[in-house]
């Protein structure tokens, strides 16, 4: 049974994504482009990306040690695009803060858990098909950066993808990008509406400050077995 719900959970998670690539691909026509992958995880936008766009360069941050082992291998392939990888996170500001690892490694994340919410009790108990462990692995003090800051030593001017997927630290990246988001096309980022995770923020916040730098959302869907929707907000002085 493990084996047949994990297939299942892949399957229903790739065709959520391809359409959103299908979405994107209708957008930039196959132009040439870079790509900034906020919380990479084990590099499945690397992979999705690149067998469905014409790729200049996609610079990859990851947060966790234990995700950043699986981006070191996919390093060692050769594509035909530049491929960069940096084990820290991205913030709104350059500090340390708490990271924590947790056992299903795509739900590491800088923000607290409410170990109390109905959505997290509903979570374990799935989790707990595959493995008998804490939720809560490990906790680690991570060095921050600001897509600003980062932005400098880039050796391209435009970014045409800024995604984002760091599990309610969404809008502490977009904060830290600053004027650097009048040189970005497209943000594709999630938003938690469950409330184990505990932000900071509303959505009305990050829809506000995007409006500020004139972008607008184009996209928005659910994404399955979660209380969850992803966005895609294009920038209309691109």
């Amino acid at each position: 049974m493990k084996i047949f719900l994990k297939i299942f959970i892949y399957l229903i998670d790739l065709y959520h994504k391809n359409k959103i690539v299908s979405f994107l691909k209708g957008k930039l026509k196959n132009k040439l482009i870079n790509v900034i992958d906020v919380g990479a995880h084990k590099g499945e936008t690397i992979n999705l990306f690149s067998k469905n766009f014409n790729l200049n360069s996609i610079i990859c941050y990851e947060a966790s040690k234990k995700n950043f082992k699986h981006l070191i291998r996919l390093k060692k392939k050769k594509y035909s695009f530049n491929l960069e990888i940096n084990n820290i996170g991205l913030g709104s500001e350059e500090k340390e803060l708490d990271f924590f690892q947790t056992s299903e490694s795509s739900s590491s994340t800088f923000c607290e858990i409410n170990f109390q919410s109905n959505y997290y009790k509903r979570k374990k108990k799935i989790l707990d098909i595959f493995k008998k462990e804490n939720y809560i692995v490990n906790k680690e003090k991570i060095k921050l950066h600001t897509l600003q800051n980062e932005y400098k030593r880039f050796s391209f001017d435009f970014i045409d993808i800024l995604k984002i997927d760091t599990e309610g630290f969404e809008f502490d990246v977009i904060k830290g990008a600053k004027d650097t988001l009048k040189r970005t096309k497209f943000i594709y980022f999630e938003h938690h509406f469950d409330s184990m995770i505990i932000k900071n923020y509303k959505f009305s916040e990050i829809n506000d400050y995007l409006k500020n730098y004139n972008f607008q959302k184009i996209l928005k869907i659910k994404m399955p077995l979660r209380k969850t929707f992803e966005y895609i907000y294009e920038n209309r002085s691109y």
